[in-house]
């Protein structure tokens, strides 16, 4: 048991703090609802009636959203472009690593196929990134636009369709402020792994390498 926690520490600290994390965005975000409908002379709704609204599946999703595109788009823009000196890029001086299909008996079994099989695995990451943004960015918008129907329903009003919404200002304006700073915290670790160091972190080059060694 635990080896077992030693080997897989990362995923589960880091499970933990998401677990964590999405109680306190529920209850939260529970507290600010009930205190909303009490303004509006509305019924409150309990902690469980909560995880089903609209509202806070929408922002749940919204969250998601952003970071699978930002992790979908480093692990894709890592494999083409480069930035010297950083430990987050590969070093352009290095000979190619793959080289597939692999010779190796020990390698994965699809990596040692070619034909599509073999391109669908060596591109497997980056996919299933993708299509979890994709799968995260629906739920997003479907969610969305049933929580500004029912604000809609709310003041007398029609509320656009689930289609129509996705023309909609607000939906890309939740989107968008997410992606910006998605973006702009991935090019700050770029650049600053150039120059500063973490010890003993994969994602840091060795604290004694020189500023100019590309790749961790």
């Amino acid at each position: 048991m635990t080896r077992w926690l030693k080997n897989n520490g990362l995923t589960i600290v880091l499970m933990v703090m998401f677990a964590a994390s999405f109680v306190g965005q529920w209850l939260t975000g529970w507290r600010v609802a009930v205190e909303d409908l009490q303004r509006h002379g509305q019924a409150v709704i309990g902690p469980w009636a909560y995880l089903s609204d609209p509202m806070f599946i929408s922002t749940v999703f919204e969250n998601w959203e952003s970071e699978f595109l930002q992790m979908a788009v480093y692990v894709v823009l890592t494999a083409f472009l480069i930035q010297r000196g950083s430990s987050e890029s590969k070093d352009p001086d290095a000979p190619e690593r793959d080289r597939l299909p692999s010779q190796d008996s020990k390698a994965p079994r699809l990596a040692r196929v070619g034909g599509a099989a073999g391109w669908l695995y060596a591109h497997s990451l980056g996919i299933a990134l993708g299509l979890l943004f994709l799968a995260s960015f629906v739920l997003h918008w479907t969610f969305s636009a049933k929580a500004a129907a029912q604000e809609a329903a709310e003041h007398g009003q029609a509320g656009a369709s689930t289609l129509a919404y996705l023309g909609d200002p607000q939906l890309w304006f939740e989107s968008f402020q997410n992606w910006q700073s998605e973006f702009l915290s991935t090019a700050a670790l770029v650049v600053l792994s150039i120059v500063l160091r973490q010890r003993n972190s994969p994602e840091s080059k060795p604290v004694a390498a020189p500023d100019s060694q590309t790749g961790a």
